[in-house]
């Protein structure tokens, strides 16, 4: 279920639900998404929705992600990323895929954590730099950024 033919699929999805970006699909077909979602739903990982991650959170849907990321790319490749709201950590790892260094603030002190050592884990440890935190202020000892993404908080 969580083969390359079915991150090709979702790709698939993807391009006919209007993302256009081969660099933002390609990352998508890289990244092992049923990672990001907790083991009983990874099954359903690679369905272009949002799921559940724990601590009345939800992983954004991959066209969501998709489309955040293509706006982003409207002022060209961005080198150092701002992310508010690292969640899952599946954003990052999309942004980190596409070469940019990015930094992760999330105010859910254990989602944080676990996105950290997710991300570490897949290999993006050295471009991505995860933090617990009130994202509000940013990161100002890093900024400035090429780009901000804001996920929000579900209550």
């Amino acid at each position: 279920m969580t083969s390359q033919g079915t991150r090709d699929r979702l790709v698939q999805r993807l391009r006919r639900n209007g993302i256009r970006d081969e660099k933002v699909l390609k990352a998508i077909a890289t990244i092992p998404l049923h990672e990001f979602v907790d083991e009983a739903l990874s099954s359903r990982a690679y369905e272009d929705t949002a799921l559940p991650i724990g601590l009345s959170q939800t992983i954004s849907q991959p066209w969501v992600v998709a489309k955040m990321t293509e706006a982003i790319l409207d002022a060209g490749t961005p080198q150092k990323v701002l992310e508010v709201g690292t969640g899952s950590g599946y954003q990052a790892a999309v942004l980190a895929a596409m070469g940019a260094k990015v930094f992760s603030i999330e105010i859910i002190e254990p989602l944080a954590k676990r996105a950290d050592a997710l991300l570490k884990e897949l290999g993006y440890g050295k471009q991505v730099r995860v933090r617990a935190g009130d994202g509000y202020a940013g990161w100002p000892e890093q900024a400035p950024f090429d780009a901000v993404i804001v996920l929000s908080l579900i209550h």
